[in-house]
């Protein structure tokens, strides 16, 4: 991933993702943050639940449509294990849907490295009858020690930190 420039940050070093379907048809996402760990505000684990508002603090992103379709689905994992799912009918556009399973989120700390493990069940993507392609736009809000928070993605097509624009959602996985 890539640093939004307006949002600097000077104490990680990279965001790596892998985004595969499973056998099962379960879309499983790694997150893997190497920084300076100390420098930022990373949410203790809590008991895995939805929670709205985790956008607001250190947080991994991942929003997912079926290529040439405007619905698509944000998540928000949280290193505290809490998520938020969200559906939207066009850009930034809401609509009402819960996820039939909650996400499975792993976590791992070690000194200068965080990593994320996610598990989404088959059901819970984009209903894609027609087995195109999955566009992801996998993403995160690190919240710096400071209060700061910076934004980072695998494309940030504008001029402001925005993960709903699918002009960032680049990465493609085929069913």
């Amino acid at each position: 991933m890539i640093n939004h420039p307006k949002t600097p940050c000077a104490f990680v070093q990279s965001i790596n993702t892998h985004a595969q379907l499973d056998a099962d048809g379960s879309l499983i996402i790694d997150y893997i943050l190497s920084a300076d760990l100390s420098e930022l505000i990373i949410p203790t684990i809590q008991n895995p639940s939805c929670v709205d508002g985790l956008w607001e603090h250190t947080c991994f992103e991942a929003f997912i449509c079926v290529k040439g379709e405007k619905i698509y689905h944000e998540y928000n994992f949280s290193p505290s294990t809490q998520w938020a799912a969200y559906a939207f009918s066009d850009y930034r556009q809401h609509k009402e849907w819960s996820p039939k399973k909650p996400p499975s989120i792993a976590v791992e700390q070690h000194t200068n490295q965080l990593l994320i493990k996610i598990s989404l069940d088959k059901y819970d993507l984009p209903k894609n009858p027609s087995n195109k392609p999955l566009q992801l736009g996998l993403t995160a809000v690190l919240e710096a020690a400071d209060g700061s928070k910076s934004y980072w993605a695998l494309n940030h097509p504008d001029e402001t930190p925005d993960f709903h624009n699918k002009k960032g959602f680049i990465r493609e996985i085929w069913p």
